[in-house]
């Protein structure tokens, strides 16, 4: 099957905005236009590649071909480098990304590589290979280390965590120490339905981990802000955490027990020449956090 990438360019613009009057816009033509060049590859496909909503999604088979655009896109804008005939521009890549690495250096990477448009794809660590796997985005920052097929894997090093409070929590809830009989009962932040970073901390500094009442807080700066303010207590980032430890602000709920989490930045082999700067960029950020 040939792709018509006009077609295509439709697609990926739908998911990216999220609606056919957004793609409309951002292509410069119609709506009318838009939904044509999508019944088109539909047909051409044999399969939906849009659920309608608000906002449109993509169908599994819909996200990987705008991912495939993707990954032209890289590798006319390398090409585009070496022969002074062709007119380079801005490629798109989406790339999964877990949000404390999101929330700590990710971002110093990527603001190293000009002409690039990122679509971050914000999923746990232990998740986000998943997101290569079906081949939706070119690369991926995971806690995974064995090659997903077709992907090459760089060692990043660890990003480390302690569980935090608040002197007033500790206090109310820890008065005298922190144990699985009273921290079953100490409201818990949790990111999401993912996160099991708590459940791995006590289990592995309390002897097993009980199920406390839990705040689900989807956002890094939010964790730490809820532990701030008393709301619970929390795995978070050394990073966001290590001058609010040392004002005073946070304490951890026991000396010397972090958990480390080894990260991977796991790249496509197919583009992996047109990503080589953001993934020398991503290997120099994760150098200078992580540990």
């Amino acid at each position: 099957m040939q792709i018509d990438y006009a077609q295509l360019s439709a697609l990926a613009a739908i998911l990216r905005t999220g609606s056919f009057d957004g793609a409309a816009a951002a292509l410069g033509i119609t709506q009318s236009a838009v939904s044509q060049r999508l019944k088109a590859l539909e047909e051409r496909v044999g399969t939906p590649l849009v659920l309608r909503g608000q906002p449109c999604s993509g169908t599994e088979t819909g996200r990987r071909l705008a991912a495939h655009l993707d990954q032209v896109g890289l590798l006319e804008q390398d090409l585009a480098r070496d022969l002074a005939g062709l007119t380079p521009r801005t490629a798109r890549l989406r790339v999964a990304v877990n949000a404390d690495s999101l929330a700590t250096w990710f971002l110093h990477a990527a603001a190293r590589v000009p002409d690039i448009l990122f679509d971050l794809v914000v999923d746990d660590q232990d998740f986000s290979a998943d997101w290569l796997r079906r081949g939706e985005v070119v690369a991926a920052v995971t806690a995974h280390e064995t090659p997903i097929a077709g992907c090459d894997s760089h060692p990043l090093g660890a990003i480390r965590y302690l569980a935090t409070a608040s002197p007033n929590y500790m206090q109310r809830w820890f008065p005298e120490a922190v144990t699985a009989e009273n921290i079953a009962r100490a409201p818990m932040l949790r990111f999401d339905a993912k996160d099991r970073l708590q459940q791995i901390w006590m289990t592995r500094h309390l002897g097993r981990a009980p199920t406390p009442p839990s705040h689900r807080l989807p956002s890094s700066q939010g964790f730490v802000e809820a532990c701030l303010l008393g709301l619970g207590w929390g795995m978070n980032p050394e990073a966001l955490v290590a001058d609010h430890i040392a004002s005073g602000r946070l304490v951890p709920l026991l000396p010397d027990a972090p958990h480390d989490v080894p990260l991977h930045w796991q790249a496509s082999r197919l583009v992996a020449p047109a990503l080589a700067p953001l993934t020398r960029e991503v290997r120099r950020a994760a150098r200078s956090t992580l540990i």
